[in-house]
């Protein structure tokens, strides 16, 4: 298989359990590079506050990367206050500016210091670590990567201790994040709490019995209505203005003035809105259509050298997985952390509005992955 044609030929797994068996992964080839990216101080920003920023900023990360990659497809991850991507060589230039443009604009535009780094997979395969990769269909019109061999855990450990840095852009550099966008309105829990879920392995990489817990954990959200899909199989609800106004006209705006942006943001969000509370059709637009595919495409779930989840969770399920994962730890198999709140939160990232391949990422709403791995981290001696 030719290096740039790798993961275009990948195949694409429909059911989620199976991805935690390691046979449904790829080895990534030694020539690809790993991106990765997260908030500086994220958790203090978030007590702040800030959180839709945090997640703008983690998911402009994977913006730039798909504007660069123009049609080519490539495996990311979105982690709530960061992110991570592999890519071929041939785009590894590109992926290394488009690194260092948005570290520029979060620090201009939020004073958010992001840390990048790009490693070959070469080297993290030299320390004893492998990148595996897999892909998985949310729906018939979006797929997501899912990351295995403890590669990528590996890479953010080394950026954090300040290996492998991409250099920032010159001042004044803007990343493209066209289509980057927040306008749903937080969804609110239908069965009582929206549960953020961190489980890492021990073991790097992880073993069977990982994998093993990995399967329990997903057997048991299964039991929940649609896994556990936090997002209504109709979609989410728009509100006017939307919360995400600001961010969105601070990550679009270019060369115009962030008044001038917003202002014709609000027009056009309130475009939107009407179309969106009369299901009104026009041109090739259908609300209710595109509704529908948000809860379909919606990102909940996934794999990262661990396991991430955002459900919307009753009592009983709640405990349910809280016993189990605690009977784990105790184990020595995993760390866990688990954030709770009362709604889930959506950033997206529309190509065009005419189509349904629309991909939107999902996390609570008061601190999500960002603080469930903020408790694994604090448990560490």
């Amino acid at each position: 298989m030719d290096s740039s044609d790798f993961y275009e030929n990948l195949p694409k797994r429909s059911e989620f359990h199976e991805l935690s068996d390691p046979a449904s992964y790829t080895r990534l080839p030694d020539d690809w590079m790993i991106g990765s990216a997260d908030i500086e101080g994220s958790t203090k920003s978030i007590r702040q506050g800030r959180y839709k920023t945090v997640n703008m900023v983690g998911a402009a990360v994977i913006s730039a990367q798909i504007n660069s990659h123009g049609d080519t497809p490539f495996p990311y991850v979105f982690g709530g206050d960061g992110a991570a991507f592999a890519c071929d060589p041939a785009q590894a230039d590109m992926a290394s500016q488009a690194l260092a443009a948005v570290q520029c604009w979060a620090g201009e535009e939020f004073d958010i210091r992001l840390r990048t780094a790009l490693v070959p997979v070469k080297t993290v395969r030299d320390a004893g670590l492998d990148v595996t990769v897999a892909r998985y269909s949310a729906s018939e019109d979006v797929d997501y990567a899912m990351f295995g061999g403890g590669g990528i855990s590996w890479v953010e450990a080394q950026m954090k201790a300040g290996q492998f840095a991409v250099p920032v852009a010159a001042p004044g550099t803007h990343p493209d994040l066209t289509g980057l966008s927040c306008r749903w309105s937080p969804v609110k829990s239908q069965n009582g709490t929206i549960l953020s879920l961190v489980v890492e392995p021990v073991a790097s990489p992880p073993g069977p019995e990982f994998a093993q817990l990995a399967e329990t954990v997903i057997a048991i959200a299964n039991n929940l209505n649609r896994g556990g899909h936090p997002i209504p199989a109709t979609g989410a609800q728009v509100g006017w203005p939307p919360a995400g106004l600001t961010l969105e006209a601070r990550a679009s705006r270019q060369d115009q003035s962030l008044f001038t942006r917003r202002l014709i943001l609000t027009a056009e969000t309130l475009f939107g809105w009407f179309l969106f509370k009369t299901g009104l059709p026009v041109g090739g637009f259908r609300p209710d259509q595109y509704r529908r595919a948000v809860g379909r495409n919606a990102d909940f779930r996934k794999f990262d050298d661990g396991l991430k989840m955002t459900l919307d969770c009753d009592d009983g399920t709640l405990k349910a997985l809280e016993q189990t994962l605690i009977e784990a730890k105790s184990n020595g198999i995993i760390e866990y952390g688990l954030s709770r709140q009362d709604a889930a939160m959506m950033t997206c990232f529309v190509p065009s509005a005419l189509r349904d391949d629309h991909v939107h990422f999902i996390d609570g709403a008061a601190g999500g992955y960002a603080l469930a791995a903020a408790q694994i981290k604090s448990s560490r001696p």
